[in-house]
């Protein structure tokens, strides 16, 4: 590749920074999101010497302040095709197939995002897309009115998809190309008050889901979060009030534990917009929308699939004691629920590690390794302080997670009654590509680093 084109890396990272920019414009909470987020972390790191010391050692404390992920919601297959070929040249791939129909959320997703581990260092932003699923609006004729309008739009620029074909003609985009490219892609996520279509179809489209309207009535399907990461989301939750922020009832996912897990968000509030809807006589009538909000994440070790398996078992035994309600009446009781469901699952690393129930890197201490014994296995070499491990972090997206934080955000009467019909293979057609398996993926990054300690320590059996 000739050296003056821009890395996918710095197309990512220009393009991330572009996209906050224009949100924090957009939607000015988000703004003091970032600045609360930014002060917690510190608090944090502060009171934490070990957390601070162990995200240095794993090159992850530079990402911390950069680590964000948005959400956009497309229509049709085409759009969300055209989608994964830009996500392409910012070097983001498709991980991970979710089906929400079965939270009555009548859309299935992937995350584009790096893989790679240098790329996820130099910036790991991640965009959760959506397809709407046409096939589950019951009303035959509005589906149909829905499918015309969808067809009918267009939601890149000409200029974005003109520079898309050179991207891929070229092998990359060179320095002002990029940056045209980035800002010509921001128009696809930016928020257009004009719909595209009239108030009564919006308000068949809203009463059949709150989600379909959102996705059918624009021009443009406008980014519909942004997420910014942080390490203590308790203490963001109850400080969100002080800023002025009003949170969501609820933090989903685990509960708060002293080895974190996977993935817990919570959000702010939906902000309800202005917009003008198009009458019979050409003039634009306002209205109101509700779709935007601000969302915050702390993510934890990815689990294998034994230990997603526990996870699932688990977060479903405390749901079928409470369901958490959206407007917060039961909030005390379904933690108390998701406590006590939890304690079935170990809070310490090296029984995590022990029991499989985790993803871990493995490095060597070199001021050790003169120590090695050459008939040690991994377990000897850990117990002797030679192998270290460490929680690979979990870069991905929980389907019922998501499905409440949209409820919330989209209201209380959002969630339809759907019967789960996951259709991987329909929206593999759609995407033009396959997904990427996120366990086949994690266990290749702990098999890598498996396999350069082995490197490092001469061979020395490190399977058992």
């Amino acid at each position: 590749m000739p050296t003056e084109f821009l890395s996918s890396d710095e197309i990512r990272a220009a393009f991330s920074a572009a996209l906050s920019d224009m949100y924090r414009k957009e939607v000015p909470a988000y703004g003091t999101l970032l600045t609360l987020v930014a002060e917690v972390n510190e608090a944090t790191l502060r009171a934490s010497p070990e957390l601070r010391d162990r995200l240095e050692k794993t090159d992850s404390l530079d990402r911390i302040s950069e680590e964000r992920h948005g959400a956009i919601r497309v229509g049709t297959p085409g759009e969300l095709a055209t989608m994964r070929r830009i996500f392409a040249v910012m070097g983001m791939y498709p991980v991970g197939y979710y089906d929400l129909s079965d939270a009555g959320v009548p859309v299935h997703s992937t995350a584009f995002r790096p893989v790679g581990a240098a790329a996820l260092s130099l910036n790991p932003f991640r965009v959760f897309t959506s397809l709407l699923r046409l096939d589950l609006i019951e009303d035959k004729g509005l589906r149909e009115r829905a499918r015309k309008v969808l067809d009918d739009r267009q939601i890149f620029t000409d200029e974005a998809l003109d520079l898309l074909d050179r991207a891929e003609a070229g092998g990359g985009l060179r320095d002002g190309d990029a940056m045209r490219f980035v800002a010509e892609v921001l128009e696809t996520f930016r928020w257009h008050r004009g719909a595209a279509v009239d108030a009564e179809m919006y308000r068949s489209l809203h009463d059949a889901h709150r989600l379909i309207a959102d996705v059918v009535s624009f021009r443009g399907p406008h980014i519909n979060h942004l997420t910014p990461r942080t390490l203590d989301i308790d203490a963001v939750q109850r400080l969100m009030p002080e800023y002025g922020i009003t949170p969501k009832a609820v933090i989903e996912g685990p509960p708060s534990r002293a080895c974190p897990i996977l993935l817990r968000q919570t959000s702010f509030k939906a902000l309800e917009e202005p917009v003008l809807f198009p009458d019979a006589q050409g003039r634009m009538v306002e209205g109101r929308h509700t779709a935007r909000f601000g969302e915050i994440e702390q993510r934890g070790i990815a689990l294998t699939p034994k230990g997603r398996s526990l996870y699932d078992r688990l977060l479903a035994e405390a749901r079928s004691v409470v369901r958490p309600a959206a407007d917060g009446s039961n909030v005390d009781d379904y933690r108390q629920a998701l406590s006590q469901a939890f304690k079935s699952f170990p809070d310490d690393w090296h029984e995590i590690r022990r029991q499989g129930l985790g993803y871990f890197s493995y490095s060597v201490d070199e001021s050790q390794i003169s120590d090695v014994n050459r008939g040690a296995g991994l377990e000897a070499l850990i117990a002797a302080g030679i192998v270290h491990f460490d929680p690979i972090v979990y870069e991905d997206f929980l389907p019922v997670s998501a499905a409440g934080i949209f409820q919330s955000n989209l209201g209380d009467d959002s969630s339809a009654e759907l019967a789960a019909s996951p259709n991987r293979s329909m929206f593999e057609d759609a995407l033009g590509a396959a997904v990427i398996d996120e366990f086949e993926h994690y266990r290749g990054i702990e098999a890598a680093s498996l396999a350069r300690c082995r490197e490092r320590l001469g061979e020395v059996e490190l399977a058992g």
